[in-house]
């Protein structure tokens, strides 16, 4: 893969005003649903028990059923069956459950997405192989709680499902420009719009009041060397992307590998030795997640 390029007059950050009047358009983009609100202030109270987690988690049936699938599949291999969402809660952690139930709420709230200008099937496979091979990269780093790498890569593209919503005309054009010459569909953003799908992703999550680990990865994850905050989550999941579309685990309607930034390389500081079996690893996880998240959606 070619380097990234030194500088990028198109990468130049933009103001935050317009991209928030597009948020604050689109009546399909609701606030995070109530049962993750309620699951986060669980987790955050210190006086929570873990029984009483799982009770909340108990009251959406989807929600409870997907973590118990991820609990039992290649995701985490455990040796033996998690036959309860309380016993899902302990050995999964309350951290990670909770990182998880945002990733099967923020799947469902776009679920009605429609197919106009790309395949939203391919969008969410490669969003799941992104998130999916963050944490497989993570993992061999060390990281602690791995799955926040998952939660950053699944979230990286989502604003671009924003610009279909908010912006198709735009977000066609753009689509056009990059199918005609090539050019990376994040620049051919910026090109047609002024602002590209990594800022409205960013802007949207904090809207949510998401952590800024994951608003900074979703914005600098074509341009991790102008992360001055979580340089380590954005350089993951940038290069967590590349994977993703060199493995051609779904599409999020770009047609090329991007560019590999040498910084971020150069941050995550892995062997080029673990590829082989970090890969076989993201194929392994990958068809029993993508099973789990997409199963109960028309994709």
């Amino acid at each position: 893969m070619p380097p990234e390029p030194a500088e990028d007059p198109l990468l130049t950050p933009t103001g935050g005003d317009p991209i928030r009047r597009l948020l604050d358009g689109l009546t399909e983009i609701p606030s995070l649903p109530a049962i993750y609100m309620e699951i986060k202030r669980e987790v955050d109270n210190p006086y929570s028990s873990i029984t009483q987690i799982g009770e909340v988690i108990s009251r959406d049936q989807s929600l409870t059923a997907r973590l118990l699938k991820l609990a039992n599949s290649a995701f985490f291999g455990f040796p033996r069956r998690i036959e309860t969402i309380s016993e899902a809660v302990s050995v999964i952690g309350l951290k990670q459950v909770r990182d998880l139930a945002l990733c099967t709420k923020v799947i469902e709230m776009f679920e009605g997405i429609p197919d106009d200008l790309f395949d939203t099937t391919a969008f969410w496979k490669h969003s799941i192989g992104c998130g999916i091979t963050a944490r497989v990269l993570a993992s061999y780093h060390r990281e602690p709680n791995v799955e926040r790498f998952f939660v950053a890569g699944l979230l990286h593209d989502i604003g671009r499902l924003v610009l279909c919503l908010g912006m198709p005309d735009k977000m066609g054009q753009a689509l056009a420009l990059s199918h005609s010459n090539g050019t990376f569909l994040y620049r051919a953003e910026r090109e047609v719009i002024g602002f590209d799908h990594a800022d409205v992703g960013a802007a949207l999550m904090e809207l949510w009041d998401l952590p800024e680990s994951l608003s900074a990865a979703a914005a600098y994850h074509h341009r991790p060397g102008m992360a001055l905050r979580f340089p380590l989550e954005s350089s993951f999941v940038h290069l967590a992307d590349l994977l993703a579309h060199a493995m051609e685990l779904g599409s999020s309607g770009v047609d090329y590998v991007p560019p590999l930034s040498i910084e971020a390389w150069k941050r995550v500081n892995l062997k080029p030795t673990i590829f082989g079996g970090a890969m076989r690893e993201i194929d392994r996880q990958f068809v029993d997640v993508v099973k789990i998240f997409l199963d109960t959606s028309k994709r």
